[in-house]
């Protein structure tokens, strides 16, 4: 692999992990030494990408997405239903939260993107291996939901709304 095409992945990897990613993962990756990755790191930033080191690896600065919260009420038959609307309409279900009145708030990362990411969840559920966290407060419970624009957030708003699950909205981050 030439190192055009080299930085090129080392970018992809960058854009597509949440995660901050080591020098020598790279390196592994790609089949080249640490060093090698760590030059090719310089002449990314040289072309003006922001790509920062932490003491636990390379990350990109990528722009923040607009994001809102949707607290809704519905019952288990719904599930499905209501994260296709919010992906079928531009929306990714960054996580779900309960506020339990005894032991606080809780929050467990989805990060799903599509109809597919819906109905893995959905079939784990059905098949036992844990119970929707809104079972614990009588099925309310609230979504943060990134999207590209304000235009598809209030989409999904307006469609959760109409479909009676939604209970209020509220604006989180950059809008």
């Amino acid at each position: 692999m030439n190192g055009d095409k080299r930085r090129e992945s080392i970018l992809q990897q960058l854009v597509e992990s949440s995660l901050p990613i080591s020098g020598l993962q790279l390196a592994k990756l790609l089949y080249v030494s640490r060093q090698v990755i760590v030059q090719d790191i310089a002449l990314l930033r040289a072309e003006k990408h922001d790509i920062l080191s932490t003491n636990t690896g390379y990350i990109i600065k990528k722009a923040l997405k607009p994001q809102r919260v949707f607290c809704v009420s519905h019952s288990d038959d719904c599930i499905l239903d209501e994260l296709y609307t919010i992906v079928d309409l531009g929306g990714r279900v960054v996580d779900v939260q309960i506020n339990h009145k005894v032991y606080g708030n809780f929050l467990a990362q989805l990060n799903i993107k599509s109809r597919k990411d819906a109905e893995n969840l959905v079939e784990r559920i059905s098949l036992g291996e844990s119970i929707p966290l809104k079972k614990l407060t009588q099925d309310t419970h609230c979504h943060l939901v990134e999207a590209d624009t304000i235009e598809e957030l209030n989409s999904i708003e307006n469609e959760l709304r109409r479909k009676g699950y939604l209970m209020l909205a509220n604006s989180l981050g950059k809008e």
